[in-house]
């Protein structure tokens, strides 16, 4: 079951900066108990510990019920331990004995500022499947803004978990504010990022991790020239077609299948060629690649869990960053 209910996200994830960007779309007041979660400017470091990460993840052994002849009796699994949190007990994953936990104020607060070198500028962070995951998003103090317009803000996201499904990561990414989108900064797949596994001995090695990120001086430059590179290349209507039919082929060949594809391939060119989010920048490489992110953040059907969690969680898991580089491959292909 998700955990992602209105309530849940108003408590459980705090959102800056917003005299910049306005309020995410799931605020809600009255379903932020004694606190708001938004804040103008930056999140204080002390508000992301006392509210998100107050709670620590403890090992517990792994005990199973045996049914026998005189009733049920109890016996603990070897190599094997449970995940908890230390407040509620709510198991977050079950591993192998080698399996070594990173605390989220240690690997997501304490080592990001040590990174940094700096004070944090906290954008967001946020807990997900009840704690199971979580983020935290450093971000610049200002937009910048391309010679063609485009605003974004470069941020270095650390995330972790406790449940298996992902590595501790630091990575570079940018939100483009005209609609609040976050993908990987490269938008092909360069874009670096830093990972330790959950494993014995497991430390983070800071040195490393500066020379492997670039960590954020450079950050915004190299965005900035990614973005500008994709503006500057030119798509044509023709080519913009040829496109959608290789990103969006028909599901089956019946009727309905057709009818599906091509009802997904009228809403990319809706906002293509209509949305404020996109249409600006039709008729560019940014723009194609604008209108198919858009699509997945805020028009792509979701099913078992809600838009906000499958955003994050295809962001942290490297989702976004594959279907960005998908993008750009095809539109490649059919520009030849």
């Amino acid at each position: 079951m998700s955990a992602e209910t209105s309530k849940w996200l108003n408590q459980n994830t705090l959102i800056g900066y917003t005299s910049k960007r306005g309020t995410a779309w799931h605020y809600r007041a009255s379903d932020q108990g004694d606190e708001p979660n938004h804040y103008e400017t930056a999140v204080p470091v002390e508000d992301v510990v006392r509210r998100l990460f107050h709670w620590k993840a403890t090992e517990l052994p792994l005990i199973i019920p045996v049914p026998g002849p005189s009733g049920v009796t109890y016996k603990t699994v070897p190599d094997r331990k449970v995940i908890a949190r230390d407040d509620t007990y709510d198991v977050l994953g079950v591993f192998k004995d080698g399996y070594s936990m990173h605390q989220y104020e240690e690997w997501l607060v304490n080592s990001v500022s040590t990174i940094l070198d700096d004070d944090l500028r906290i954008g967001s962070a946020g807990l997900l499947k009840g704690g199971a995951i979580a983020w935290v998003s450093v971000e610049m103090e200002d937009n910048l803004t391309t010679r063609s317009g485009i605003e974004f803000r470069p941020h270095l996201l650390a995330t972790t978990s406790f449940d298996g499904s992902i590595s501790t990561t630091y990575k570079p990414v940018s939100t483009f504010v005209v609609c609040d989108n976050t993908r990987s900064a490269a938008l092909a797949e360069s874009s670096t990022a830093f990972k330790v596994k959950h494993t014995k001995n497991s430390e983070m090695k800071l040195l490393s991790a500066r020379e492997a990120l670039g960590v954020m001086e450079r950050l915004g430059d190299n965005i900035m020239e990614q973005i500008e590179a994709l503006d500057a290349i030119k798509v044509s209507d023709a080519t913009w077609e040829r496109f959608l039919r290789e990103l969006v082929k028909d599901e089956a060949p019946t009727d309905t299948g057709k009818k599906r594809a091509e009802n997904t391939r009228n809403q990319l060119r809706n906002l293509y060629r209509h949305d404020d989010r996109v249409a600006p920048w039709a008729g560019t490489a940014f723009g194609v690649s604008q209108a198919v992110n858009t699509w997945r953040q805020h028009v792509r059907p979701t099913r078992k869990i809600g838009a906000a969690e499958r955003n994050m969680l295809d962001l942290v898991t490297g989702r976004t960053g594959t279907a960005d580089a998908k993008v750009l491959d095809i539109l490649a292909a059919v520009s030849v």
